[in-house]
């Protein structure tokens, strides 16, 4: 199922990465033109930036790839706040197209993946978040001295800040750091492997660059982050 989810993500990004699809008041999709975007404007336009680790997910499946429902997420880190008190956030998906909101499930063995994400309010119903036109969630590991990384190369935003120049190499000790050799493509492997930026490991493949999320966080403006809410 993961070997799945993982390649329905990676071919809809490679082949659809220019545009989205927003919900029409009818609930009919309409296609929508998106270009990369700083961390800044993200967080401008989101109601919610956060840390956070998915918790469980509630998806009905269409041939074995989830076409609706909620994640639920429990937030680590809170940057810009929707309402006080908030611990865990349910987050709400429909359809297949670029930049989906789709969080994998994690078994009874492990922990949820971790995530920078990027949420705005549900325009009908304000206890649930909804993913942004541009994405909604950027894959953080857990470094070998226990810090945060954003996962590079990125994957789900276009982001047009040149973070190229922040990746730093890392020993992940996170265990989402390492991946079947068919969970990605042969070519997309081939590449990963050229560039440095994957090394085989114990018969499988290790992401070995991050950018340190301090560093990612501080190009986000403190303007981006004030609170769309009076309390």
């Amino acid at each position: 199922m993961r070997v799945l989810f993982l390649l329905l993500c990676s071919l809809l990004t490679s082949s659809i990465a220019d545009h989205s699809f927003a919900q029409t008041a009818d609930g009919k999709s309409r296609e929508q033109a998106v270009s990369p975007q700083t961390l800044s404007a993200l967080a401008a336009k989101a109601d919610l930036v956060a840390v956070a680790q998915v918790k469980d997910t509630d998806y009905v499946f269409t041939r074995s790839f989830p076409s609706e429902g909620s994640a639920f997420l429990q937030l680590l880190i809170t940057y810009k706040k929707n309402k006080p008190g908030e611990e865990i956030v349910e987050v709400y998906e429909k359809g297949l197209h670029p930049h989906e909101c789709y969080f994998e499930n994690p078994t009874v063995l492990e922990e949820g993946r971790r995530f920078l994400v990027f949420f705005r309010l549900d325009e009908e119903d304000p206890e649930i978040y909804r993913g942004l036109p541009e994405g909604c969630a950027l894959e953080i590991l857990v470094t070998g001295d226990n810090r945060y990384a954003l996962k590079f190369p990125l994957k789900g935003m276009d982001i047009a800040d040149e973070l190229e120049q922040l990746a730093t190499e890392y020993d992940f000790r996170d265990s989402y750091a390492v991946f079947d050799d068919d969970s990605i493509s042969p070519s997309e492997r081939e590449e990963l492997l050229d560039q440095g930026l994957i090394r085989p490991y114990q018969g499988k493949f290790k992401y070995t660059h991050g950018i340190d999320l301090t560093t990612a966080r501080n190009l986000i403006s403190a303007e981006a982050l004030k609170s769309k809410r009076n309390w």
